[in-house]
């Protein structure tokens, strides 16, 4: 056959992160070090790509039972691919893929996208490939998103938060350190709110800002020496995504987060591309927090989708004889 494929390996480690700085649809969350800081929660079963022996693709992945997945503790996934590959040797390559799979005894490929505003090119060749395959959408969250580059609308109502966090003499820092926010806002709010605790322990994400510095940053915003509230922003070549936002219910008349996310939109990563609030699902996609939405269109944001698919692997087949 054309191709080869090969699980990852930690002798791939070089190859593997070389390509993803190569690759025209691939964010530091693709790096192995990045991927690995909770491997101990996911069976990693990511996937390389050879076509006579030169590395074609990648696919980040962990398997689970009887199914492949597009890496669960990232993201968003997909496809990774370069600049200078055709849509035609995607779709062989996702021939291949399926099918070593099917040939593995996985019955299922779970298969997440990277949205649009994190493609370095156009890069919706695996869309078009998950078509042929008849992969089933599954899922799809609403990003809410804000092209920097274009004129801003904010809304009266955020001007006015503005105003009042400029009345109040609030103060912005961006901190090394995630402990207060952490403790103070995040774990509180997210425990009260909805039962649960950030993705990242307070471990986690100082080791994954030791290892991508320039990547990750934490922004708190206090009233005299106290905090009250902050975002934590994960930073891409095209895009300021918000990885998490929070602030003290007790300080709600402030206008602590109008003041800061103006600084971020306007000042701080006012050179990107996007700026990417994040979703506003709940219950797979099926649910819209509509405050948490209106908010963040009340900044300027639109809507971007992210999409999840699911595929038989036996739908290889599907794929042959479709070039004319």
């Amino acid at each position: 056959m054309k191709y080869s494929i090969k699980k990852y390996s930690e002798n791939d480690y070089s190859v593997w992160n070389d390509f993803v700085a190569q690759a025209k649809n691939a964010t530091f969350l693709f790096h192995r070090d990045f991927m690995e800081y909770h491997k101990d929660r996911f069976e990693d079963f990511s996937l390389l790509v050879f076509e006579q022996e030169k590395l074609c693709a990648i696919l980040p992945a962990n398997k689970k039972d009887n199914s492949v997945y597009s890496h669960q503790g990232l993201t968003y996934g997909g496809l990774v691919y370069k600049e200078q590959t055709k849509l035609k040797t995607v779709i062989e390559i996702f021939r291949n893929l399926l099918f070593f799979l099917n040939e593995n005894n996985f019955g299922k490929l779970h298969l997440k996208t990277l949205p649009s505003i994190y493609h370095l090119k156009p890069a919706e060749e695996i869309l078009y490939s998950l078509f042929l395959a008849e992969a089933k959408l599954v899922r799809r969250d609403s990003l809410s998103v804000i092209d920097l580059q274009k004129n801003k609308t904010i809304s009266k109502i955020r001007k006015r938060g503005l105003k009042k966090a400029i009345s109040n003499e609030l103060i912005i820092k961006e901190d090394n350190q995630f402990e207060l926010f952490w403790d103070k806002i995040l774990i509180p709010n997210l425990e009260k709110t909805h039962n649960a605790k950030p993705v990242h322990s307070i471990d986690e994400i100082n080791t994954l800002k030791s290892l991508f510095p320039e990547n990750i940053h934490q922004f708190n915003i206090y009233k005299k020496d106290e905090i009250i509230g902050g975002t934590t922003i994960f930073e891409t070549e095209n895009v300021a995504h918000c990885q998490y936002i929070s602030k003290d219910p007790n300080k709600e008349d402030l206008g602590s987060l109008d003041y800061l996310f103006h600084y971020l939109i306007h000042d701080r990563f006012s050179k990107k591309r996007f700026f990417d609030f994040g979703i506003s699902n709940e219950n797979q996609g099926k649910n819209l927090n509509e405050g948490l939405a209106y908010w963040k269109e009340s900044f300027g944001a639109g809507t971007i989708v992210h999409d999840f698919y699911e595929i038989d692997t036996a739908n290889y087949i599907k794929l042959e004889d479709i070039l004319i």
